[in-house]
């Protein structure tokens, strides 16, 4: 019996394609439970931590739940009185270099107003990494976080 090309093409880029697959060993996909620690960028101790849900969702937003401040230093935040947004982008190639870049915000919604912003990037073993600044009307302050996949 015999085959037209096109078909043994066909067949041969199907099992091509299924080589490259992401085998699961490196996940790049945001959605899952995080814990945040961040970092004085003075003098190093942990000033700010809190876990949470992420979920990416369309047009490169992230759904942020179940946010919870698990350590603070001051008074620039009150459990349950805040707002959460994110970014997420990825790009990469096909032969596993992936970047990628995260952007959170933390608002206060009692008087002071205070934000606390987080920008960072796609790390190594299932890490965001990056800075965060503090502002506000009494808080004020900036370092590094780390986020880890929980």
């Amino acid at each position: 019996m015999h085959r037209p090309i096109w078909v043994i093409v066909f067949l041969a880029m199907g099992i091509a394609m299924v080589g490259c697959g992401d085998n699961g060993s490196s996940s790049t996909n945001i959605n899952g439970n995080w814990s945040a620690s961040l970092t004085d960028s003075q003098s190093g101790p942990v000033v700010y931590a809190f876990s949470t849900t992420l979920t990416e969702t369309s047009g490169g937003s992230v759904s942020i739940s179940n946010f919870s401040f698990t350590s603070t230093n001051g008074s620039c935040f009150v459990e349950g009185q805040t707002t959460e947004t994110g970014t997420f982008t990825l790009s990469g190639d096909f032969n596993g270099n992936v970047k990628g870049t995260f952007g959170m915000t933390i608002q206060s919604t009692t008087s002071g107003g205070s934000q606390l912003t987080l920008q960072g990037g796609v790390g190594s073993n299932n890490t965001i990494t990056g800075t965060w600044s503090l502002s506000g009307s009494t808080c004020t302050g900036s370092g590094n976080f780390t986020f880890t996949r929980m």
